[in-house]
């Protein structure tokens, strides 16, 4: 459900049928989580940044760049440093905006695996969002590995069923055969109208990617791949917070999330996170 200033939000009609603010509106009321939103300005900033990360992934759908293991992945070197793991370090002369905006402009010349790719669509719409002096100021040193975020970005795991536009579902494959470890699972943009985007896979129903998934597993497995229950979400209230405040602002250090340099290709960002906390549980 919405709630708006602290009441429950039912105005669906303010924006036209069909329309995808219209789709991502009702998907959140359906939600039988609570989204709360201080003002109409809020909520509209979540839907203009959902919108956004629908528009990224039809962008690098059309693209030229191929799905790659860490070990593979590439990068235009006038903007990116390629390191031995795998990661895309942002040059120190490059502008983060400019760098994010050439992994769509310039698709040939990159390769990536498919949760790099969530997270370069997310940067992307970030930046279609709050524009590109905000971007530059918040993400000055971007590092592109695998789920690892700014802190900025906010990425969090969530364990539901309901998927709303703009989230990144996840395709588990149990089974998947040990020559393909990269098909272990396929994390999707929900695009809306029962449709998901993978890099790698395409545009396709959430049929036609376990079923591709299905076709790489272990001749003998009795495990098929599924949609599991659980989402990835930047922290869109974080950002829309950063954005009203006065530009030029200086927080001073922001700490940032430790690097984790699995090396296994395709895992959700559910499993990242338990690769990242891990020393903590010990």
């Amino acid at each position: 459900m919405i709630q708006l200033s602290g009441k429950p939000f039912d105005q669906t009609d303010l924006w036209p049928p069909g329309s995808m603010d219209a789709t991502i509106v009702q998907s959140l009321m359906d939600d039988p989580e609570t989204h709360s939103y201080d003002s109409m300005e809020e909520l509209q900033f979540e839907l203009t940044f959902r919108k956004n990360i629908i528009s990224s992934a039809e962008l690098m759908s059309q693209g030229e760049a191929r799905f790659e293991t860490f070990a593979g992945s590439v990068g235009n070197p006038d903007y990116w440093g390629m390191t031995t793991r795998g990661a895309f370090q942002l040059r120190d002369d490059a502008e983060p905006a400019a760098a994010i905006q050439d992994i769509f402009k310039n698709s040939s010349l990159y390769a990536y695996e498919c949760a790099t790719a969530m997270i370069m669509i997310y940067y992307h719409a970030a930046l279609m969002t709050i524009g590109e002096k905000l971007f530059n100021q918040l993400f000055e040193n971007l590092y592109l590995y695998s789920w690892h975020t700014d802190v900025d970005l906010g990425v969090q795991s969530l364990l539901t069923k309901h998927l709303i536009p703009g989230d990144v579902a996840y395709f588990n494959n149990p089974d998947y055969h040990p020559e393909t470890p990269w098909w272990r699972g396929e994390n999707a943009i929900v695009m809306g109208d029962g449709m998901y985007f993978g890099h790698g896979i395409g545009i396709k129903t959430a049929q036609e990617i376990t079923d591709f998934l299905n076709s790489v597993r272990q001749p003998d497995s009795t495990t098929p791949a599924a949609l599991i229950n659980l989402v990835a979400r930047p922290s869109i209230k974080h950002l829309y917070e950063l954005s009203k405040l006065p530009r030029g602002f200086n927080r001073g250090y922001k700490a940032q999330h430790f690097i984790i340099h699995h090396n296994k290709t395709s895992i959700s960002f559910y499993r990242y996170l338990c690769y990242l906390y891990k020393p903590y549980y010990r």
